[in-house]
């Protein structure tokens, strides 16, 4: 994967977690600058207006550059840079994201995959349906064989007489074999 390309991954769900928060600004303090009263104090008092950002680096708060997805490198390392919650800096919550967002996309495949393998193996398939229809024929064939060699046999007992019980099957094979050959 190339460098950076988990910030464009997480982009839509930053996008979606700063639409979510939850609005606990003052009208006073959703003004322009108004973050900057609280540098060199807590990360806690800063984050409490949720169009801060808190560099912990340099203990400086600041607005947050809604210009810019994350703030750049100027304003505060990543690693440092905290929004919303003091104990969670944007390096740790793009990996999070990052890794969560994957884990959903291998889940849905694997939900896909599953559930389309389960629809194609509830229909027999056109190969299996053939095989059926002709395994079906020839049982049909062989049935009618059978009761048609019987009734030679049948005719053929007619003809000469019953065979006696000491009469060996060699002994009928060889007058059935006769019979067929005129």
């Amino acid at each position: 994967m190339a460098p950076g390309s988990g910030l464009l991954l997480c982009a839509p769900l930053a996008l979606l977690l700063l639409a979510m928060a939850p609005d606990r600004a003052s009208p006073a303090a959703a003004s322009e600058g108004a973050c900057l009263q609280y540098t060199n104090k807590t990360c806690e008092e800063c984050l409490k207006n949720v169009s801060c950002l808190w560099c912990s680096s340099n203990k400086k708060c600041m607005d947050y550059p809604v210009k810019n997805l994350f703030p750049p490198r100027s304003l505060c390392e990543l690693s440092s840079a905290r929004w919303g919650v003091c104990w969670v800096n944007f390096e740790a919550l793009i990996i999070t994201m990052s890794v969560v967002g994957g884990v959903i996309l291998v889940a849905l495949c694997i939900c896909c995959y599953c559930c389309c393998r389960k629809k194609k193996s509830k229909k027999p398939d056109k190969e299996d349906e053939k095989a059926a229809r002709e395994r079906e024929q020839r049982r049909v064939r062989q049935e009618e064989r059978r009761a048609e060699m019987k009734s030679r046999h049948d005719e053929i007992r007619k003809k000469y007489g019953k065979i006696h019980k000491f009469t060996s099957d060699f002994l009928f094979q060889v007058i059935l074999q006769i019979h067929v050959l005129h």
